[in-house]
């Protein structure tokens, strides 16, 4: 899933966001309000980690968070029997 797909299910996506970096909090969250740069920036300030560290980690959730969704989809679909 790109990133654009991420901020536009950002009320989703935000509590994974939230299992993944802990340290952040429901304001965060809410002012990130979807925006990749701030979620970087914020993860950078809880964790202490550089900036291209914090991309690596939002780069590698937005690709298992689109994966995740599928993989939850495709086995509603295999128990519901469509």
């Amino acid at each position: 899933m790109n990133w654009d797909q991420v901020e536009g299910k950002w009320k989703q996506a935000a509590g994974k966001v939230k299992e993944k970096w802990g340290k952040l909090t429901d304001d965060d969250l809410q002012m990130i309000s979807g925006k990749r740069d701030q979620l970087i920036g914020k993860i950078q300030e809880r964790y202490g980690v550089a900036k291209e560290d914090a991309a690596r980690q939002v780069d590698e959730f937005s690709h298992t968070y689109g994966a995740d969704e599928t993989t939850t989809r495709e086995k509603a679909r295999t128990v519901g029997g469509h």
